[in-house]
């Protein structure tokens, strides 16, 4: 099954074969979250078919939560989470490659969610879901993750010309991974991983919304107003590192060229 948006009408046969499914989770001294966010995968209505938690040169016993969890834990030792993430999505060897954080706390039915997702999208490459804040105070949990989500999305979507990915609570097909893993900054620890990979994704794949409940997110990073100016700033050095390239009315022009070529073929399949 291609994925690529130049090969969408030229599908093969279906394949019937079950939909393998693996969760990665880069940790960095996170023990007592990740044992949640273990817990919440192991209670899952459709469970993965393999957990790899990528320890990030953790001094706490967070490799050990892993494993008395029963994930496969990989060392990473360069610094970041871009290297981290990258650890795991090379060594996931199931057909959908699913990703969350390790304070995350996911929702029962979000693995079969995702699948079903992936399902009722089989042209989409990646997908990206909503979020919740789960801690802090009770009355602006929703307010600020809203807030938080859409200057996300505000930032991110003129910059990319299409719709971001959100590594919380995010999926990808396995051969879309293939074809990128060799060309995302996983070497720069100063980037968001998952706006990184949805510039590489996003040039020559589709990129889809999933339903279900929002996942569990942690509201820790926003409490501390060094560490907020720091993803700010890695924000910025996510959209610029890519330019002059992807300077977004060349992209933007590559990707308008790309739809109306996309449109005549499909046209012309159609006569």
């Amino acid at each position: 099954m291609s994925i690529n948006d130049e090969n969408l009408d030229e599908r093969a046969a279906p394949n019937t074969a079950p939909v393998t499914v693996s969760v990665v989770i880069p940790v960095k001294d996170d023990s007592a979250e990740l044992t949640v966010c273990l817990a919440a995968l192991a209670a899952q209505t459709r469970t993965a078919d393999e957990i790899i938690v990528v320890d990030n040169a953790s001094v706490d016993d967070s490799a050990a939560a892993a494993r008395a969890a029963g994930a496969t834990v990989l060392s990473c030792l360069q610094p970041g989470i871009p290297a981290a993430s990258a650890t795991g999505y090379d060594a996931a060897t199931s057909d959908l490659i699913l990703r969350l954080d390790a304070d995350c706390v996911p929702e029962p039915r979000w693995i079969q969610d995702v699948v079903t997702a992936f399902e009722e999208q089989p042209h989409v490459a990646a997908l990206t879901g909503p979020a919740k804040f789960i801690d802090g105070p009770v009355l602006l949990r929703r307010p600020l993750v809203h807030a938080y989500l859409f200057a996300y999305r505000n930032f991110s979507r003129p910059a990319l010309g299409h719709r971001p990915l959100f590594g919380s609570n995010m999926a990808m097909r396995r051969e879309a991974w293939e074809q990128v893993r060799l060309s995302v900054h996983r070497d720069d620890p100063e980037i968001h991983d998952d706006l990184d990979l949805a510039f590489h994704l996003g040039e020559r794949h589709r990129l889809g919304a999933m339903g279900g409940e929002p996942m569990g997110i942690s509201m820790r990073p926003f409490r501390d107003a060094r560490a907020f100016q720091r993803r700010i700033k890695r924000g910025f050095r996510s959209v610029t590192v890519h330019w002059p390239h992807d300077f977004p009315p060349f992209r933007w022009r590559r990707a308008s060229l790309r739809r109306r070529g996309h449109a005549s073929e499909s046209g012309r399949a159609r006569t």
